[in-house]
């Protein structure tokens, strides 16, 4: 009745943890959700009503597949504002980051089609890789990104399509590709000829530091395909990311989209291209990170005090999670429960691991908590840890 692939299919566990958190009176650090205080709702008021008085009825009316031009025009200027490697023609807008990973995977992926990923890795990257039968093998990680010496290896023996990472503020781990890891990995990838997903949704959340170049810019569109949104920096209900790629490529991604949604919402575009014209944008990325980097550290702060000494933890320069390892042997899953039964969540790690390992690692989110709840929730979760580890 069903397709055989269907059977490959299994809820995001992120979106079964987040419907026992809805209800009052729990703190939740496992969701990856922006926070709504800082959604710029009156900026965004007028951007909408800019748009409906500068285009009318075109800002209701369908469009074209690959996106407005305007945003378009505005996006590769952000990305590439010399123009030296991005145009607007290098641009497909998608309905969501999580659209641009689904085309990607119609275009590359076959049954059998071997994927590279970091290990542990974003879930929401290995659902439609799963889906459409790829054979995805991890590659060892650490605090600067993927280990470049255990990729040239696994290139060597196993002769990829696909590498996927996040070399920004990895989800989950809040890790980041290293400079000169950065400049090894695409000398590598240009050898070899392989195609990498570039995931940065979170590249502009950068605390401490100055955000490092992507590797797109070092590498170009021929063997780099870039995907960012507005989710994380604007709001996620307008479901606007996008593609920056060949133009080959581009052409076929929309040929694919078109046989899925014909375009993204048009209204959306242009009330986000209008909201890019002012200097909201910039100002609004500030706050972010300015109130982001204060939840982080007053996390930080706590874990500090309440977590047992057998438990280690990170400190990411940006993005919006932390990674805690407990002891070996230690069942995070277990844990959750307990958490759950005094009213805190945080996803469990295994569920990033394409292999099943991870067991004794949490993610915790910090950007949708204020610090008051912070405080508590990690108080609550330290006393759990206790009665495990201890």
């Amino acid at each position: 009745m069903y397709s055989e692939r269907i059977g490959r299919l299994k809820s995001s566990v992120i979106r079964e943890i987040l419907k026992t958190t809805s209800k009052p009176g729990v703190i939740s650090f496992a969701g990856g959700l922006p926070s709504p205080d800082l959604f710029p709702v009156k900026e965004i008021a007028n951007a909408a009503q800019n748009a409906l008085l500068k285009f009318g009825p075109s800002a209701l009316q369908y469009s074209v597949t690959e996106g407005i031009p305007e945003l378009r025009e505005k996006i590769a200027g952000i990305l590439d504002p010399d123009s030296k490697y991005i145009r607007p023609q290098n641009i497909l807008i998608t309905h969501g980051s999580q659209q641009g990973l689904d085309l990607i995977s119609k275009l590359f992926i076959d049954k059998g089609t071997v994927v590279f990923t970091e290990t542990p890795t974003y879930l929401g990257a290995l659902q439609p890789f799963r889906f459409f039968q790829a054979e995805i093998e991890p590659i060892r990680c650490d605090e600067e990104g993927i280990c470049i010496d255990g990729l040239k290896i696994k290139i060597r023996d196993l002769r990829p399509e696909l590498l996927y990472l996040m070399p920004n503020f990895q989800n989950p781990t809040g890790a980041t590709l290293s400079m000169e890891r950065r400049l090894e990995l695409v000398e590598l990838v240009k050898e070899r000829n392989l195609f990498v997903i570039e995931d940065d949704p979170y590249g502009d959340l950068v605390f401490d530091g100055e955000r490092l170049p992507s590797l797109l810019r070092f590498g170009g569109t021929e063997n780099f395909i870039y995907l960012s949104t507005f989710s994380k920096t604007i709001a996620p209900g307008f479901r606007v990311a996008y593609v920056a790629a060949s133009e080959e490529i581009i052409g076929n991604l929309a040929i694919i989209k078109q046989g899925t949604d014909l375009h993204t919402n048009t209204f959306g575009q242009y009330v986000i291209s209008e909201y890019l014209s002012s200097d909201n944008y910039s100002n609004q990325i500030k706050l972010i990170r300015e109130t982001y980097k204060y939840r982080r550290d007053c996390m930080l702060s706590a874990m500090k005090r309440y977590f047992p000494e057998p438990v280690k933890w990170n400190c990411p320069s940006g993005g919006m999670f932390l990674w805690v390892q407990l002891p070996e042997g230690t069942d995070a899953q277990k844990i959750l429960l307990q958490c759950l039964d005094r009213n805190v969540a945080f996803v469990p790690g295994q569920e990033f691991f394409p292999d099943g390992s991870g067991k004794n690692t949490v993610r915790l989110n910090f950007s949708n908590a204020v610090p008051e709840n912070i405080e508590e929730g990690i108080k609550r979760i330290g006393e759990v840890l206790k009665d495990f580890i201890i």
